[in-house]
């Protein structure tokens, strides 16, 4: 079983402090739902975790083992995925970047063969998610932080997606942070909900 954790983890600007003093833990067979009020800190522990802050106090480890270098096994799922992608790079290249998912998986997402050629401008909202997912599930991923990744997506879509996400991370043992301001999002899918205001000082 892997185990990720944070201890005593703060971080702020200055005298303005957004976590002081949190601690959380969580294994690889869990679904965590993670509730925070908007500016509550959410997104910057999403960082934290994932290694895009590392100006921070305290510690975050996978099975004891802190991130020095290289493929991070606590992958971040972004609420904008046309951010975080190559506007210039064609999709099977944008996937391929991290890996390249077997059938199984693309059918479980929905990925159609002809999307590989299309620029990311051209693909819609929920389709550009299914390949940030995707990238994200690379066979090295420990754990997923998926932050705010449904918000702007219709219902319909929303419900697709959780269902792929969950059903390939199980079969991989990933274990999945749910972030979110939805207690009704968290409920439906997560095993447990942990508030922000009750890890933090």
């Amino acid at each position: 079983m892997d185990v990720m954790k944070a201890e005593k983890v703060s971080f702020g600007y200055g005298s303005h402090k957004i976590l002081q003093n949190l601690n959380f833990e969580m294994n690889n067979n869990q679904v965590i739902g993670l509730f925070g009020d908007s500016g509550s800190g959410k997104s910057t522990l999403c960082k934290i975790l994932t290694g895009f802050i590392t100006d921070y106090e305290g510690e975050v480890t996978v099975n004891g083992q802190k991130h020095n270098g290289g493929y991070n096994p606590i992958q971040l799922i972004y609420q904008h995925p046309e951010k975080v992608m190559n506007p210039r790079w064609k999709m099977k290249d944008v996937l391929e970047e991290s890996w390249m998912p077997d059938e199984k998986i693309l059918n479980e997402f929905g990925i159609k063969k002809e999307w590989f050629k299309r620029y990311p401008s051209e693909l819609s909202g929920g389709e550009l998610q299914r390949f940030s997912i995707l990238r994200a599930l690379n066979p090295k991923t420990k754990f997923i932080i998926a932050d705010e990744i449904s918000t702007m997506l219709d219902a319909v879509t929303q419900v697709q997606i959780w269902e792929s996400l969950l059903t390939v991370a199980r079969e991989n043992n990933v274990g999945v942070l749910l972030v979110s301001h939805d207690k009704r999002l968290i409920n439906r899918i997560s095993d447990e909900m942990v508030y922000l205001s009750d890890i933090t000082d």
